[in-house]
Order: structure tokens, then sequence, then C-alpha cells
């Protein structure tokens, strides 16, 4: 190294220790008087939240002010505390102060003779009760039974739950026979506290600690009790039998005219500015413990910005001298990168042209499979052509089944007749079986206008001759099966608007696969219930049959799907009935019941004006 560069390194060595020293000096002399003037200027955040504070906790004592000198004039207390006062009037004041409490919201409420005891409480029927108690030692009633307000802090000692007390006297004519007191619960207060960013805490007059943010410094006092405050406190039982330790507080000095403490938590020391307001209506003291942390967290990275600042005037330095050696070292870079560009440029030259050959091919290959994809579509087509033949010839023919059946069964029925010289009943046969033939065309003009808009054949039908019709469709089934059908009508026509062929092919399609699932029992019952909901209509289809299979309710709707045995249908009904509901603006469901199986129709109801137009 050269004398020059000897030099310049001692100079840069010498302005290093100098920004050292510079910010070293920064650190230790100015810490502590930013952090101060932060946490001042944090002051008046604290002294926010301390009125805000203040503000809570006396609305909170202001709603209930006024309440125990209106209930003290209830005559079912005053006559409950009579000298020979009934049981039954002890028990509806115990009725009455329960009723009292759940309505206002209270811990507890109760009356006491003048001699302390208790003899009505809102808590009479619970574990830990308060009749028979005596409270003559609380100062809420002594203040309340020589005619005063009574008003006190403590906690229960029966209940050992915290909570402010109000006391009023109870007049019977005029003359004081005992006291009043509701007790307010106070956690409510403390829990909106918990989610402050401050630490909130209430003294009584002695300097103990009755509500806080924290748990874990109730019932601590500030410092050590006196003797005789200790005393005061023993003769109220204001705090029962705790033991009233001091918090572990060690005194700093002043931040203006509030304290700055420090005090010894589980989670280590921390240290607090504490803003504090007196509230004489009570004789609390409200306090806001401020954690200075923050404060001098801000303090830190105030310094940290200004050494940072620092640094970056001396990094300005360092690059003024070093500028004019960089420009040497750029333009020798700039020659490199040219030379290395160039070798880059024909290497990725190569590669492009390798690319674009392997791209050609691939277009070659996808052209090949997309003719190939066509040709698979044009198969897939007409496989689907042929399968949506299949399944309409399948929908037609289990559709045409069964009035084929009752059509053999009426044209058997009708020879006999003949032969027996019935002329009429037999005509009657014909005349049925020619309405079942034109059902059946009226089945197939229905399977052939599915892809039609569903409701264009709507009109206005008696549901009691759609149902009547189907059960004589049905009848050629019944005469070979044991099976019992019931009815359950209102009276009157039935009107819906619907397809009076396509609803009565919904309900030959519920009989029959009733009368499937009954085959073979001698006590099958089927039952047909039709009944009002609001603006619906709702028709049952119920048998006493085995059901239908847990988890398959969500199937049975599907086409080709069926629950009975190979050859025995087709899966196709329940499918088409399904459409057909749906086509009327109702809705085909399942109902689960403890034996057999429910289908339940559901359709709106038409109103006095759409029966008559």
């Amino acid at each position: 190294m050269t004398r020059g560069g000897h030099r310049r390194w001692g100079r840069r060595l010498a302005l290093t220790g100098a920004v050292l020293a510079l910010a070293a000096l920064v650190l230790t002399v100015g810490a502590d008087q930013l952090g101060r003037a932060f946490i001042t200027a944090s002051v008046p955040q604290g002294e926010n939240v301390l009125r805000l504070s203040l503000s809570g906790l006396r609305g909170e004592l202001a709603r209930y002010e006024r309440l125990p000198e209106l209930i003290a004039q209830e005559q079912v207390l005053a006559d409950a505390l009579a000298d020979d006062a009934p049981r039954a009037q002890i028990a509806a004041a115990n009725l009455y102060l329960r009723h009292v409490n759940r309505m206002m919201g209270l811990s507890d409420s109760y009356i006491m003779r003048l001699d302390g005891t208790t003899i009505a409480a809102s808590n009479f029927n619970d574990d830990v009760s308060f009749v028979g108690q005596n409270f003559a030692y609380r100062p809420y009633f002594s203040d309340a039974a020589n005619g005063g307000k009574g008003r006190f802090f403590a906690l229960g000692t029966t209940s050992g739950k915290r909570g402010y007390y109000f006391g009023a006297p109870v007049r019977d004519r005029g003359r004081i026979v005992g006291v009043l007191a509701l007790k307010v619960d106070v956690d409510a207060i403390e829990d909106s506290w918990r989610a402050a960013e401050y630490e909130i805490i209430v003294t009584d007059a002695e300097g103990v600690v009755f509500l806080a943010s924290r748990r874990d410094w109730h019932f601590r006092a500030f410092s050590a009790l006196s003797p005789s405050a200790r005393m005061r406190v023993e003769e109220t039982r204001r705090y029962d039998n705790q033991p009233l330790e001091p918090l572990p507080l060690q005194k700093l000095g002043w931040v203006g005219s509030h304290r700055l403490m420090r005090l010894a938590l589980p989670e280590g020391m921390r240290e607090f500015v504490v803003i504090s307001e007196p509230m004489p209506e009570a004789d609390w003291t409200v306090q806001v413990l401020l954690d200075t942390a923050p404060a001098y967290r801000q303090a830190f990275w105030a310094l940290v910005g200004a050494l940072l600042l620092l640094g970056l005037s001396v990094a300005g330095l360092f690059a003024l001298a070093q500028r004019r050696a960089r420009q040497r070292e750029r333009l020798q870079l700039q020659r490199e990168a040219q030379s290395q560009l160039e070798t880059r440029v024909a290497e990725r030259t190569r590669e492009l042209a390798a690319l674009n050959t392997r791209l050609e091919a691939e277009v070659s290959e996808r052209r090949a499979t997309e003719e190939e994809l066509r040709r698979t579509q044009r198969h897939l087509v007409q496989s689907a052509k042929l399968a949506a033949l299949g399944q309409m010839s399948a929908a037609l023919s289990h559709e045409l089944n069964q009035p084929l059946g009752a059509v053999r069964n009426f044209a058997s029925n009708a020879q006999r007749l003949l032969d027996r010289g019935r002329v009429p009943e037999a005509r009657e046969n014909i005349g049925r079986i020619i309405g079942l033939t034109d059902r059946m065309t009226e089945i197939g003009r229905t399977l052939r206008n599915f892809a039609r808009k569903p409701n264009s054949q709507l009109a206005v039908i008696d549901l009691r001759d759609v149902l009547r019709d189907a059960l004589e469709v049905i009848a050629w089934r019944m005469g070979k099966n044991p099976t019992r059908i019931e009815t359950d009508l209102p009276e009157g026509p039935i009107l819906v608007r619907a397809g009076a062929v396509r609803f009565q092919q919904v309900v030959v399609n519920l009989l029959s696969n009733a009368l499937d699932a009954l085959e073979g029992q001698q006590d099958g019952v089927i039952r047909i219930a039709l009944r009002e909901a609001g603006d619906r209509l709702i028709l049952e289809v119920s048998d006493n049959g085995p059901g239908i299979p847990a988890g398959l309710e969500e199937r049975i709707f599907d086409p080709f799907f069926s629950t009975k045995g190979v050859g025995a249908g087709l899966g196709l009904g329940l499918s088409i009935s399904f459409n057909i509901i749906k086509d009327f603006g109702g809705e085909l469901r399942v109902l689960r019941q403890a034996r057999g199986a429910c289908l339940q129709i559901d359709l709106p109801r038409l109103s006095a004006n759409e029966a008559v137009a």
C-alpha cells in the first residue's frame, strides 16, 4: 500500500472512531431525557382514560342510586318484616326479591330486621343463602337503619363475591321496620378494563385495591396498613379474612404532578406513571397506571433514527471519497459485461432455434390429436342418441305397464259379465278400458312433450277425481293382495293447477310402489292423507312395509335406481313422478317414519279467485 493509501485509511479510521464516540454520547446522555419527554407526552392519554373510567363507574352506580328507595316502598317487604309474619308472606317476599334481582341484573337482594337478621333474600333457595345470616356489622345496614342511605363496597362474607351494596330503610306506616340491601356485581366493569392498554385500579379510603384490571392485585394495599386502618377494615369485615398484603412498589420520583413507581410483577419489573383522581361520592380513588415501556421504546427508536441519520452522513462522506475509484471500476465492469452479453446473446439464439424446431413438432402432434378428438366426439354423440332412445323406450314401457294390466283385468271381467248377460256392467268395464287407452295415449303424448314448456297444459283439477281414477287403475292389483287402503281427505273439492292424467300417473306410481313393498304381508295398510298447510296442499302416501333403507333417500329419485330385486322394476317411476310434480310447481320428497315409507307431494293451493278463473 502506498503512503497516500495509508493516509486515506488513517483518516477513515479517525472518522469512524469519532462517529462511534458521538453515538455512545447520544445513547448515554439523551436516552433518559428523551424517555422522560415521551412519558410526559403520553400523560394526557392516561388522563383521558382516567376520565372515561370515572364516568363509567359513576354511571354504573347511578343506575342503581334510586332503586333501593323505590323497591323498599313495596308493602310485601314490610309485611314480611313483621314479627308475626306468616311463612306465606315471607315466601312472597322471597319471590318478589328474586324477580327484582333477575329483572334489574343484581347480584343479590335481601331484607333484614332491625337486629340485622336476614328474613328474605333473592337467593333463598340457593345452596348458599343469606336467609338467617346477620349483617348488622355492615355500615350500609347501620346507615339505612338510622334512616339514611347505605353505600358500601365489600367482599361478601357468605357468597365470597365482591359487590357494591345499596341500603335503604323499609318503612311501615312511617316507622322503620327493617333494611333492604341490594348488591351490584362489579365484574363487568373489570372485564371492560382488561381489554384496555392501561392498568386501572380503584382503592378505598384505606388504600386497599378492590377493583383492578389484574386479578392478582385484588385486596392488595398501596402501602402497609396502619393498625388503626386494619382495625377499621376488620370491624366492618369489608374484605373478610384477606391478608391485605402491600403491593411490591418502589417509588422512583415524579413526572410533573404524577408519581413514577416501579412494580415487581410475575413477568418482571415494570415501571408506571400513576395518574389518579378521587371519587368523593364513594370515598374511592381511581388510578390509571401508565406503563412507561412504550415511551422508552419510542425514545429508543428516535435515537436509532438519529444514529441512522448520522450514519447516513458518514456514509455520504465515504461515498464521496470513493466516487472516483468506483468510476474506474464501473468502466471495467461495463467492458466485462458487454463481453458476457454478447456471449449470452449467441447462446440464446441457438436455444431459440432449437425451441422453435420442437414447437413445430408439437403443433403437428396437437393437430393430429384434435382430429382424433373430433372423431371420438362424433362417436360419443351417436352413443348418447342411442342411450336416450333406450331410456325413452324404457320409460314408455314402464308407464304403459300398469294401464295395460288394468285393461287386461277390465277386459277379462267384461268377458265374464257378457257370458252372464250383465251387459250394463260389461259396458261400464268397456268404458273404463276406453278411458285407460286414452290415458295411455296421453302418457305417450306426455313423454313426447317432456321438452316443451312444463306448465303449458296445466288446468284446474279436483284431486278427488284424480285419486278416484288412480284407485280404479290400481284396483286389479288389489284383488290379488290383502292390503287395505285408508283415505283421510277434507270435505269439498280439492282444487290445484296441474295435469289430470300426469297427476294420476304419479299417484298410480306411488300406490304401485307401496303394493310392491307390502307384497306377502298380511297386515299391509296404505294410507292416503291430504291436509292444508297455509298456502300449500300436502298429499301423503304411506305404508307400513319395510321402508326405504337408510342412506338411500336421496337416490330413489335418480333414473334407473331401484330398491326392488333384479327384474322387478326399471327404477323410472319415481324419477318421472318427481319431474311431473316439479312441472306443477310442487315438490316430491321422502319422509322418515318409524315403520314403512312415506312420500309427500307438496303443491301450491289455489285461492278462490284462481279457482274461479
